[in-house]
């Protein structure tokens, strides 16, 4: 038996039938060469019969693809993989797969027939197939519901027709992990020609165990797995493809078994279904969601600072993700904040040390996240604390139907500067009106409001974080009036670059 796992990745098909998944043709175009830059062995395009334009992505995508094989999904009717063939014929590497339900209740309440003639169709499906190519593959929809005995029977039918990879999906997941493997077992084991075929399983996640039937059956002796990036598929979608392959890949002594996919374009991959989709990664997603390599326990980031492998049995690089993520939260200790300030450049004795992590820690407690910027701002107003360069004196804002404006009386260096300006709203006047008082213009990064306390009469926070000349700075501004809350953040921010280019820190040019 073969040391390698065979990647089948139906992304393009399986998994754009989750709702909102829907994928056009350029981008179904652009996903398949990035599946084949991960290095999956077949690309399943797509249900060519589905559709006109179903069947003319599956053929440009096997005009595209050079390195691995293209699949054509179709029922187990002639005119159905006729279409197929017709849609994948100029593959470098073509692959047919038919499949027909045998278990009981889709035979009985979905097709309307008999085993007999189900049996007789699969067998006479794979033959029409075979005349086309010698890569038919044949599933067996609702394997792990069928009758043991029956899947057996059609399953040595189909290897003797012609079929060289035999899928044996669990189309509902209702599968156990320990079941299913067994039932690979028994076919692998009892089927006289099973020798002769390449098994595989297509495992579905409605009970949230699509990767763990995955490889469990891989363990009983399938050497095909059938999976989607980031797992989407229908319903609760599909055994993850990241996910089995870096449990293999991590697992490697345990499982013995190796892929041909390139794990560092692992992320890039799913990061590119997520843009064409337009669903975000969800951050606990193992493997990939923006939590799998962040760690905000104080015990976890001194582990983590020791040695890495206390808290992580993979490196970021490995799936294609940048780093290792320490996020200083109010659950952080003392040492990730250390290791963080001198990461920054700040070696500070251990009275202000104890300031500056008293500070973070309330900082902590008020928003979800605290970026570097405002570990620096916390250490320039606790430890080196200098005059504000940028102070607001006054602030009018003009609003409504008529062109938004605003004027600003500001003192800079001790100087008394006053502009007014127009904008496309009261913030954006602000915004241009402190901009033609400083002579800068950062660029916004992002603009968050929050509500302090409740009620209408809550005093506003307003957090921004701009960038100017490589440089990034969070200001931080609160005041019952949300505009002038916005003039402090912003100003709040100017001054912190303002000091970091004193200290030389950015390139002012």
């Amino acid at each position: 038996m073969s040391d390698r796992v065979i990647i089948f990745d139906t992304t393009l098909r399986d998994g754009e039938q989750s709702p909102g998944a829907t994928m056009n043709h350029k981008e179904k175009i652009r996903l398949a060469r990035q599946l084949e830059n991960l290095g999956v062995d077949v690309i399943e395009a797509g249900f060519p019969a589905a559709s006109q334009g179903d069947f003319e992505a599956v053929r440009d995508i096997a005009a595209t693809v050079k390195n691995s094989q293209v699949a054509g999904l179709c029922r187990a009717m002639p005119s159905d993989i006729d279409r197929v063939w017709e849609a994948i014929k100029d593959a470098a590497h073509p692959r047919i797969h038919t499949f027909l339900a045998t278990s009981p209740l889709h035979m009985e309440f979905k097709l309307g027939k008999s085993p007999d003639e189900v049996f007789e169709m699969a067998v006479k499906a794979v033959k029409h197939a075979r005349q086309y190519t010698d890569n038919v593959e044949f599933s067996a929809e609702d394997a792990s519901r069928s009758d043991r005995e029956f899947l057996a029977k059609v399953v040595e039918a189909v290897i003797d027709a012609g079929a060289t990879t035999v899928n044996i999906p669990d189309t509902v997941g209702y599968a156990m992990p320990e079941e299913f493997a067994d039932l690979i077992r028994y076919l692998v084991e009892t089927v006289p020609n099973s020798d002769k075929a390449v098994f595989s399983v297509h495992c579905h996640n409605d009970l949230g165990l699509g990767v763990a039937n995955t490889l469990a059956a891989i363990r009983a002796g399938a050497r095909q797995a059938e999976v989607t990036l980031s797992g989407i598929g229908e319903r609760a979608g599909n055994a993850a493809l990241e996910e089995l392959v870096m449990a293999l890949h991590t697992r490697e002594p345990y499982y013995g078994l190796t892929t041909n996919v390139k794990t560092e374009q692992l992320f890039p991959s799913c990061r590119l279904l997520s843009m064409i989709i337009g669903q975000p990664i969800p951050p606990y997603k193992a493997i990939i969601g923006t939590n799998a390599f962040a760690h905000e326990s104080g015990i976890h980031q001194h582990g983590m600072l020791k040695d890495r492998r206390t808290y992580e049995i993979m490196t970021p690089a490995s799936v294609g993700r940048e780093k290792t993520e320490l996020v200083l939260g109010k659950h952080s200790g003392r040492h990730a904040l250390k290791s963080k300030l001198e990461e920054l450049g700040y070696n500070l004795e251990d009275e202000a040390m104890g300031q500056v992590f008293e500070a973070v820690k309330g900082l902590a407690d008020k928003k979800e996240r605290v970026y570097d910027e405002d570990i620096e701002a916390v250490v320039l107003e606790r430890i080196y604390r200098i005059p504000d360069k940028y102070c607001l004196t006054n602030l009018s804002v003009l609003a409504g139907t008529i062109p938004p404006s605003a004027a600003v009386v500001m003192d800079v260096d001790g100087e008394e500067r006053r502009e007014a300006t127009f904008g496309v709203g009261p913030v954006d006047a602000t915004f241009n009106a402190i901009d033609k008082v400083t002579g800068r213009t950062p660029e916004l990064m992002s603009y968050t409001v929050n509500a302090i306390t409740g009620g209408a009469d809550a005093q506003g926070e307003v957090t921004v974080r701009i960038q100017e000349k490589g440089c990034a700075a969070v200001g931080r501004g609160a005041d019952p009036d949300i505009i002038v809350a916005t003039a402090k953040a912003y100003l709040n921010a100017m001054n912190r670059l303002a000091k970091k280019e004193e200290d030389k820190e950015c390139a002012v040019r």
